[in-house]
């Protein structure tokens, strides 16, 4: 008997956010207060690897631009701390900003910059499919790592450190608990928003587009339209993503725009399983505990994790999604 979409696609959901909500008291009771930090880590690359899942999952659209747009996030909270911290305006064009170091008002604004970065390199790059996509948004994404490394004035390659007085809703983002608890908050918003998204006639026009484009552009619906704002609300979503990290850890480095950071968010994806919501939750947790399980055995922790990888993506056929499936049916 086919299970009713309450049960489908929302429990899933709130068994994930039950299960890191409760992650501060065990970490507390097993006196492993690193667990809460190794949490926090998971739950913002989960964000991301999410809002990379709107084009990867359900649009179709190989993208390599992503941790370019996280990075933009980052680089946005960063910069805005920066200003208010030197007492420097920042000029945008005609209009002088003191920076702020408020969340509240940055992380918006990182969405908001991220999804107008998204938005016009997308224009560009959904002109073109298939392997000519995947150059087009690596080579922007290359673009946007080096114009970070060339901002000496914040940090350059070194990254910017952030030394001004962070807050949200009052409180020190650097706290463990109030960086997780925040981190922890915007993933609920972002998967219930991804899930109605997704159940709605914009999420099936997506999921159309992506099995064939070409049925869809016959039935009078311009497909480019709903692929721009997948890639605009999923910009949206890294770049809230990467402002959480510079938030919490009060650092951003274009480190986390390289490509190969693009590269792992889409393995998250993969890992987790494309054709869900909340598979790229799993996806991130997994590639985020193995990454720090394999580095602490030996320094070439590259090779076995590589292997594992492989392998996972091979036999788990529909990622880690897949295989509950498969465990609960047998």
């Amino acid at each position: 008997m086919a299970k009713s979409p309450l049960i489908r696609d929302w429990l899933p959901i709130m068994l994930i956010l039950a299960v890191f909500a409760a992650v501060p008291s065990v970490a507390q009771a097993m006196g492993q207060p690193f667990a809460i930090k190794v949490a926090s880590r998971i739950l913002v690359f989960a964000i991301a690897a999410v809002g990379l899942n709107l084009v990867l999952g359900f649009g179709g659209m190989v993208s390599l631009l992503h941790a370019g747009l996280f990075g933009v996030g980052g680089y946005v909270v960063g910069i805005s701390s920066y200003h208010e911290f030197n007492g420097e305006a920042l000029m945008l064009g005609p209009v002088a900003w003191g920076g702020s170091g408020n969340l509240l008002i940055t992380l918006p604004l990182a969405a908001l910059t991220s999804a107008a970065v998204a938005s016009l390199m997308g224009v560009v790059s959904l002109r073109t499919s298939g392997s000519y996509f995947i150059m087009i948004t690596l080579a922007f994404n290359q673009m946007l790592f080096y114009l970070a490394v060339s901002l000496d004035r914040y940090g350059g390659e070194d990254g910017l450190q952030m030394l001004g007085t962070l807050n949200l809703a009052g409180f020190d983002p650097s706290k463990r608990l109030v960086y997780f608890y925040a981190a922890l908050s915007v993933l609920a918003v972002v998967l219930i928003f991804s899930q109605r998204l997704i159940g709605s006639r914009f999420g099936m026009v997506l999921r159309a587009t992506a099995q064939n484009e070409r049925r869809v552009k016959a039935l009078g619906i311009p497909p480019i339209r709903y692929k721009l704002a997948a890639v605009a609300i999923s910009g949206a979503i890294c770049g809230l993503a990467g402002g959480l990290l510079a938030g919490g850890t009060q650092f951003i480095s274009p480190a986390d725009m390289s490509w190969v950071r693009s590269g792992d968010l889409i393995v998250m994806c993969v890992l987790g399983g494309l054709g869900t919501v909340w598979g790229p939750v799993l996806g991130a947790a997994c590639f985020l505990l193995l990454e720090l399980g394999l580095s602490g055995l030996t320094n070439a922790w590259q090779l076995p994790f590589g292997l594992i990888v492989i392998g996972m993506a091979v036999y788990l056929n529909g990622g880690l999604v897949g295989l509950l499936r498969r465990v609960r049916a047998a």
